[in-house]
């Protein structure tokens, strides 16, 4: 029941409904006493409530979903920490262990994080791998037949490289640092299915087919469509995908393509057309098409580039 103060409540009404006031505040917040003397120290304390409230409201609602996903079936209770930190708060090893000081009021050391991190690597990770794709498989009504793979680097800040941390092609521009290179699979709509780590100095068109025809493998999977973008188009990948039976969808770049091909793509006219289909020796079908949004952002780059040459 919600009670006002209006402008004939008496005295004494008002002092009964502040005192309740304080009453239902201490109550939530679990304060033991409120002094309403000083405003700011008292604003302090109610925000920090609030923001614990917050906190272990979203580790609720996220331990739950974890829970029904399944991965409660991992009798580790730091990989469930792990996880719900890292979603409500991405952040180092360190920081990590001082969000789950302060708001979890657990007491874990940052060497027994990575020292679970190896664990998690080597015993649970096929595990993980087998819960994940369970729940992918029942969200997508038993269905998985369309895959989307792609690649990305993850760099530490050391001085020396060891059998998989190797300095390479950096995404994220930092190639004076070793990396490890991560691969993940994933359905339609972004349901992971599987991950796979390899050496920092891995060519990544190296890498897709290791950890599909592995998914493939494990759960006995007839026909996959395999969808990845242009870094991974080699013509390796292309001869092993046909052999094993794989339908595909690469992204394809017209300067790798033959002068013939090339001419029949920018001699089309796309003002009546917006795309051509053009089959290749090997009978693998090219889709082009043209984007007026994308050739107007490729010419403002252009143009862009341009200026700062000119300036220099």
């Amino acid at each position: 029941m919600i009670k006002t103060i209006g402008s004939s409540s008496s005295p004494e009404e008002v002092e009964n409904l502040v005192m309740e006031g304080e009453v239902w505040i201490k109550n939530k917040i679990g304060q033991k006493e409120l002094d309403f003397t000083c405003e700011r120290d008292l604003t302090e304390t109610i925000l920090d409530n609030i923001e614990q409230i917050t906190v272990a409201g979203t580790t609720l609602l996220l331990g739950k979903i974890f829970d029904e996903i399944g991965f409660d079936t991992i009798d580790d209770k730091l990989f469930k920490q792990l996880v719900i930190a890292r979603l409500c708060f991405p952040a180092s090893k360190l920081r990590t262990t001082d969000f789950l000081s302060k708001y979890h009021f657990l007491s874990i050391e940052p060497q027994h994080i990575y020292r679970y991190l190896d664990k998690l690597h080597s015993s649970q990770k096929e595990l993980v791998q087998d819960i994940s794709y369970a729940h992918s498989l029942k969200i997508l009504n038993n269905e998985i037949n369309v895959v989307f793979y792609d690649v990305t680097t993850l760099y530490f800040e050391v001085d020396n490289e060891d059998e998989i941390r190797k300095t390479g092609f950096s995404k994220e521009g930092r190639h004076q640092n070793p990396q490890i290179l991560l691969g993940l699979l994933v359905s339609v709509d972004g349901y992971p299915l599987a991950y796979e780590i390899f050496e920092g100095n891995k060519y990544e068109g190296h890498t897709m087919l290791p950890v599909i025809n592995g998914f493939k493998e494990r759960y006995s999977i007839n026909k996959l469509v395999v969808v990845a973008d242009s870094g991974l188009l080699t013509n390796d990948n292309i001869q092993e995908l046909c052999s094993k039976g794989y339908e595909f969808i690469l992204v394809a770049r017209i300067k790798n393509e033959t002068t013939s091909i090339k001419a029949q793509i920018l001699n089309f006219d796309y003002s009546e057309t917006k795309e051509q289909l053009i089959i290749k020796d090997n009978d693998i079908r090219l889709l082009v098409t043209h984007s007026k949004k994308r050739a107007k952002k490729d010419k403002h780059n252009r143009e862009k580039g341009l200026a700062k040459l000119e300036k220099r």
